[in-house]
């Protein structure tokens, strides 16, 4: 009992020496890597944390950049920083500040491995896998002075032997937040980004990136690690005094960081690392705090090897003679090489008109193989509207000309004008020369335009079964509708005289549609003689043709015409009987304009 006594004794004199009486201020500095709002809503949880454990002291925290933390420390503004490894060295080396607890990962963990640096790339580069692959890329990050966000990163990449420095490659610095370098990423201003580690991880579960949006580069992750990294880990971010905190109020912010509760949302804190690995990795990129080794680099280089620099000064002169007259060349050079680009382009533009004059010879030439048909297909809504006409004046001469029959006859005629006009306009607007256009169209309708097209064109058009699945009927493509009508009918043409060499005249052509993935398949299959593996490998060669007659060019361009529009044009031989089936797949628009 009495030893229970003596420890509640000097615990009370413990708390009366370390808590002062009246609200001692605290001002502490927190840097803001992401952003004031950021920053205040992540550190929210440990500084309330804190002023509950801190009930004799008024707690103000500032929120800063790297530079307005350095600012703020030089003019004695804050007792407490809370910064990055990096930043924390050159404060200690420049305003005397010294550490007091080292941020912690988790629960256990060790407090000198909890700050790694991340770089992503885009999912869709397949060209770089590791750091050495970024020679020549373009670079985002925050900040050159950022820790976590660039320079251990830095270090990496010299020992990859992509050092910046050398113009192996270009940075692109968006400032804070550091989110901005996932925006860069996105807009394609940078090739590559720096993310503090565990940030890519956040964003993904914030639903700010998509999963499998990115990918990392030289990952380093391993087992038991919530975050993939690009980095060695380094000790985590210091909480520093300033060199003018009393000593009393740095032991009372510390026990009250030791006792903070372990907690999701507050911020671990352990003793005070070793920071000789930043020390390290700043000494060898020569940085603040050791700047000062690049000038005396330098000097002594000078110094020791005079003879040497005065020889390079030579040489360098004989190089700025001989870049002068490179320059002469090259620019003479850009001159010959724009010219060439000029006739290069004129060139590619003839070409892509002479290729549209070949689309419109290609349906010129389907409807001529079909004009034969035209005269009985236009003759018979002609011969009705004159048979018609002439009953209607045989009944008018005897007097037999009623109102119903009056009616009867002049329907009967619009009607077949009406059936006439709608062939010769089928036929002229697919004819019809003109420029090229893309637009949404539903594959299944311009099917059923073109079967109808098709019918019309031919006295006796073969039999045709049409099939179109649920998902496909509504599915749309961004197409011309004119070219997708081309190939359509240069297949329906092709497979209706395959079943005519073949004898099969009554055997339906069957035409399908249905999904395929991201695609749509459309099916024109024939009950002909087929084709064997030989020919049907050389099926879309130009001026390869199985037809005595046939000149080899419809298939092919109709190859051309669905590879422009990002799709395939192939050939298989049916597994339920003979013939050949041509499948035409172009890629469905997913997200249809309503």
């Amino acid at each position: 009992m009495a030893w229970w006594w003596v420890r509640m004794l000097l615990a009370l004199c413990l708390a009366s020496w370390l808590l002062p009486a009246g609200a001692q201020p605290v001002r502490l500095g927190v840097l803001a890597w992401l952003g004031e709002d950021r920053a205040a809503a992540q550190w929210a949880p440990l500084l309330d944390a804190l002023a509950s454990r801190l009930p004799a002291h008024s707690l103000h925290a500032r929120y800063l950049d790297l530079d307005a933390m350095d600012t703020a420390v030089a003019r004695g503004e804050l007792d407490f920083v809370i910064t990055n490894p990096g930043h924390y060295v050159a404060l200690e080396a420049r305003h005397g500040v010294s550490r007091i607890a080292t941020q912690q990962i988790a629960a256990g963990h060790d407090s000198a491995h909890a700050v790694a640096a991340t770089v992503i790339v885009p999912a869709t580069d397949s060209t770089r896998r590791r750091l050495a692959d970024l020679r020549d890329a373009r670079l985002a990050m925050v900040t050159p002075q950022a820790f976590g966000g660039y320079q251990v990163i830095w270090g990496e990449l010299k020992r990859a032997g992509v050092d910046p420095e050398t113009g192996a490659l270009t940075l692109r610095p968006t400032g804070y937040p550091m989110t901005r370098v996932v925006d860069a990423l996105r807009a394609g201003q940078a090739d590559a980004g720096v993310l503090r580690a565990c940030l890519l991880e956040a964003l993904q579960r914030a639903g700010q990136v998509r999963p499998g949006e990115f990918r990392v580069l030289s990952p380093q992750h391993n087992a038991g690690e919530p975050c993939q990294r690009s980095s060695p880990i380094y000790p985590g971010w210091a909480f520093a005094a300033a060199h003018d905190t009393p000593p009393a109020l740095s032991r009372a912010v510390l026990l009250a960081l030791l006792a903070l509760p372990d907690t999701d949302d507050v911020t671990r804190w352990g003793v005070p690392a070793d920071y000789h690995p930043v020390h390290d990795m700043l000494r060898e990129l020569q940085i603040p705090p050791y700047d000062f080794l690049r000038q005396h680099r330098l000097e002594n280089q000078v110094r020791r090897y005079w003879p040497w620099a005065a020889g390079v000064l030579a040489l360098l002169l004989a190089w700025l003679a001989y870049t002068v007259r490179v320059e002469a060349l090259v620019q003479r050079r850009t001159r010959e090489l724009s010219a060439a680009l000029t006739a290069r382009d004129q060139l590619a533009e003839r070409v892509h008109a002479h290729q549209r004059e070949m689309d419109h010879l290609s349906r010129l030439s389907v409807l001529g193989e079909l004009s034969g048909s035209l005269a009985h297909e236009l003759n018979q809504p002609l011969a009705t509207i004159g048979n018609y006409a002439r009953s209607l004046k045989r009944r008018q001469a005897k007097g037999q000309l009623d109102a119903a029959a009056l009616i009867r006859a002049a329907d009967e005629i619009a009607s077949e004008s009406e059936r006439a006009a709608g062939v010769l306009a089928g036929i002229r607007e697919f004819a019809r020369k003109r420029a090229r256009v893309r637009e949404p169209h539903a594959l299944a309708t311009l099917t059923e335009q073109s079967l109808s097209l098709f019918r019309g064109m031919l006295a006796h058009a073969p039999a045709i079964t049409w099939q179109c699945s649920a998902e496909a009927a509504e599915a749309q493509v961004l197409a011309d509708p004119l070219q997708i009508q081309q190939v359509l009918l240069n297949l329906l043409k092709n497979a209706c005289d395959a079943q005519q060499a073949a004898g099969r005249e009554q055997m339906p052509i069957v035409v399908s549609l249905q999904r395929d993935g991201a695609r749509l398949a459309l099916a024109v299959r024939d009950h002909g003689n087929g084709l064997d593996l030989e020919a049907q490998g050389r099926l879309f060669e130009p001026f390869f043709t199985t037809k005595p007659d046939g000149l080899g060019l419809g298939l092919s361009i109709c190859k051309t015409i669905a590879e422009a529009h990002g799709g395939e044009l192939s050939a298989d031989t049916p597994a339920d009987g003979p013939g050949l089936c041509l499948w035409l797949r172009l890629p469905c628009l997913e997200n249809p304009p309503a």
